[in-house]
């Protein structure tokens, strides 16, 4: 392995390159404007940044510099993973299910340990002032609950506050009419106790990803200890049956996705119209779910995605079902018309 440390009796010269035995020279900054100067280099390329802006509590304000958008290193996010977030979508200059995810994070937080260094109303507040100086009328709005800055130890004792932080990224949100490819995880699942509450540990989610692309896929499924239904890397799944029942997994073993249970609030429209006949949660086994005759992910970003292959195996006739898109549908126009209590418009500044 390569050594670039400096020798026992050489002092690093500030503003200059420092040579090491093996030839590895690591550059020193001599000054706070030259190290921003540097952070500047990746954001001045002449493309708009898509973080138009951020909070945080560290620093007491709302961020409009992407080079600035930083956290602290000893932050136990960072180094300890002790940490949840959760996620709002803007869509046309409004916040969609903000206080639903907004009460999900503080149960996360909860669960797992992390105060709030503001209550829930300076929270909210600070989330729609941040989403109005922002200007971004599409896209998302994370947020982070963390034990804080403080030290590099297990424990967060040595941390003097908790720290909040939040960032609107512009992206794109659209229905998917589309249907993807899914496997089967071999990443073993999360124990109830981390998977209900969203926490900042998502090594297990990306990996599970990774080994789906790997293999052409688009994502995976998690199946339980018992062989049930789970959960997506970072979404729900769900089901519609040859009887046209739609059914999604128990939430007691996996996270309890807003969209999810929104949907689960709307699909009832479809069986008072004939075209459902039920609507449940229960367990179900691969078996069970790879003969469904429908199949989709459903979560905040997408809002619902079309699942056509499980394991090179098609989900009925492997195409985009009628039922997936209506329930897609159902959700959309929530998103678009949907009533104030779903709906947060925003006043840009």
């Amino acid at each position: 392995m390569e050594n670039c440390n400096s020798p026992s009796d050489q002092k690093p010269v500030a503003g200059a390159e420092v040579e090491r035995e093996t030839d590895c020279r690591v550059h020193v900054f001599s000054s706070s404007s030259e190290l921003l100067e540097k952070l500047h280099e990746k954001w001045d390329s002449g493309k708009e940044s898509p973080y138009p802006a951020m909070y945080s509590s560290v620093f007491g304000g709302i961020i409009l510099d992407p080079a600035m958008m930083v956290i602290p290193i000893d932050d136990h996010m960072v180094h300890r993973g002790h940490g949840v977030f959760d996620t709002a979508i803007i869509l046309n200059g409004y916040l969609y299910e903000l206080d639903v995810h907004l009460d999900r994070f503080l149960r996360s937080a909860a669960k797992a340990k992390v105060s709030s260094p503001f209550p829930r109303s300076k929270l909210r507040s600070i989330l729609v002032q941040l989403t109005a100086v922002s200007r971004c009328t599409e896209g998302t709005l994370r947020y982070w609950l963390s034990s804080g800055p403080g030290d590099f130890l297990l424990s967060p004792s040595g941390c003097p506050t908790s720290a909040f932080y939040a960032v609107v990224i512009k992206d794109k949100v659209y229905q998917h009419r589309e249907g993807v490819k899914v496997i089967t995880s071999t990443i073993p699942m999360k124990s109830p106790l981390f998977a209900t509450m969203k926490n900042v540990n998502y090594l297990p989610n990306v990996l599970s990803v990774m080994e789906a692309e790997e293999k052409g896929a688009f994502a995976s499924i998690w199946v339980d200890e018992e062989g049930y239904i789970g959960e997506g890397p970072n979404v729900n799944v769900a089901f519609i049956t040859h009887d046209k029942e739609l059914i999604l997994p128990f939430f007691d073993k996996i996270l309890s996705g807003c969209t999810a249970k929104r949907l689960l609030e709307l699909a009832p429209k479809l069986v008072e119209h004939g075209r459902l006949t039920g609507v449940r949660t229960a367990n179900l086994t691969v078996e069970e779910a790879k003969d469904s005759a429908e199949m989709m992910y459903i979560g905040s970003t997408l809002p619902l995605l079309p699942i056509v292959m499980w394991d090179e195996q098609p989900i009925g006739d492997g195409l985009v079902g009628e039922l997936t898109m209506a329930l897609s549908d159902l959700l959309w126009d929530d998103m678009v018309a949907g009533p104030e209590t779903q709906r947060e418009l925003v006043t840009y500044m």
